[in-house]
């Protein structure tokens, strides 16, 4: 088809010249949908990028989208109202810690969107019940009300009952990218 000499000027050329190379109509119709086809895959892979774990960072006030190991994306967070420590029992107003799964969503969420996080696990059963308290539930992670933004927070950046809170923009993009069932750790 090609000499080894002609192919580097042949790839200098304009994409119209270079598929008058090929002689039939139906090579250069394949050629052309082979190209159309690489070209939508590669940008559709990279709009349906998920992430496989969500890590929150409490101190930094961060949580960060992982795909295999790797930043996929990072968002301020504001927390419970109590944000040191872990969550041991209901009305503590801190947002737990440790190793839990986001498990349901809820589209119609007075908070714009939210993720269920699987707190209480069976520890935090278990610890709670050895006390003699209510270890509490209802953890998301959510958007905020209508009309709020994290601007409009000033220096009380930690205001939810033990949620994780981003912004309307952010639970959006967060909502795409996370699949029900994606793991998300907690940490101090």
């Amino acid at each position: 088809m090609f000499t080894k000499t002609e192919l580097p000027g042949i790839l200098r050329e304009s994409p119209p010249y270079f598929l008058m190379r090929f002689h039939s109509p139906s090579a250069k119709w394949a050629f052309f949908l082979l190209l159309c086809f690489f070209l939508y895959t590669g940008s559709a892979f990279a709009l349906f990028a998920q992430a496989d774990k969500v890590l929150v960072v409490k101190s930094k006030r961060l949580l960060l989208l992982l795909q295999n190991g790797s930043v996929l994306r990072k968002y301020e967070i504001c927390l419970g109202r109590d944000p040191i420590g872990h969550k041991t029992r209901q009305g503590d107003n801190k947002t737990p810690e440790g190793n839990y799964v986001l498990d349901s969503r809820n589209p119609k969420s007075s908070f714009h969107l939210s993720l269920h996080i699987s707190y209480p696990g069976k520890t935090d059963i278990l610890t709670a019940r050895h006390s003699n308290i209510s270890p509490g539930g209802g953890i998301m992670i959510h958007g905020f009300p209508d009309g709020i933004t994290i601007d409009d927070l000033g220096p009380y950046r930690d205001w939810t009952k033990g949620c994780i809170a981003v912004s309307n923009t952010a639970m959006e993009e967060i909502w795409r990218l996370v699949p029900d069932g994606t793991p998300i750790e907690i940490i101090p």
